[in-house]
């Protein structure tokens, strides 16, 4: 199962997604999948701030800040998890937090290989082909997936080529999941809107 949490920066969905993990995962492990790569000040308080907030919760970070699927890999082969032991070959389930795809897109997007051809349209199909790819085999390696995922596209500002590239790639991903996602949510000054509900 696959849950999307949008919203905008401070919008409160990063504090909604943990609390909808931390309830769906019961006795069972926990896993948080950072995507964040720290670059500054602002960055490194940032993340000491979500570390702070998922203190005690019981998560197993991953930090995973390219290639997905290396997270799903992860997640599927761990037998211990946050001080739990799951039983040789007995499931008791594994809910994963991925924070989040709007950093995950840009780390991709822009990482030192790809940068050279991000005005390329087939390289930027590629790329979302390969996010995707990565969140189907997250996807496969936990019972569910909670996605958090930034509210980007409604300021009306027209940005740099390679900005609107960012923005039109994260839009299509974005889409995708929330296609494939039996939950969507949009966090609005921490109350949820939910535009697709089934399941947890």
């Amino acid at each position: 199962m696959i849950a999307l949490v949008i919203g905008g920066s401070g919008s409160g969905k990063s504090a909604y997604a943990e609390q909808m993990a931390v309830k769906a995962a019961g006795n069972g492990s926990l896993y948080y999948v950072a995507t964040m790569q720290v670059y500054d000040e602002e960055g490194k308080k940032k993340v000491e701030r979500h570390q702070k907030m998922r203190a005690g919760k019981g998560f197993l970070t991953i930090e995973q800040p390219r290639r997905l699927k290396e997270a799903a890999k992860k997640v599927a082969t761990e037998k211990v998890s946050a001080g739990k032991v799951a039983a040789e070959g007995v499931s008791a389930g594994k809910i994963v937090l991925l924070e989040c795809m709007s950093n995950l897109v840009a780390n991709e997007m822009f990482s030192e290989e790809n940068l050279s051809a991000v005005m390329d349209e087939a390289k930027v199909k590629q790329l979302s082909h390969e996010i995707i790819s990565g969140v189907t085999a997250l996807q496969d390696s936990c019972d569910i997936l909670i996605i958090v995922t930034n509210q980007i596209f409604e300021d009306g500002i027209r940005y740099d080529a390679s900005t609107m590239a960012y923005i039109r790639l994260l839009g299509d991903i974005n889409r995708q999941i929330a296609e494939r996602a039996e939950q969507v949510i949009e966090v609005v000054a921490g109350i949820p809107i939910f535009i697709k509900k089934d399941g947890i």
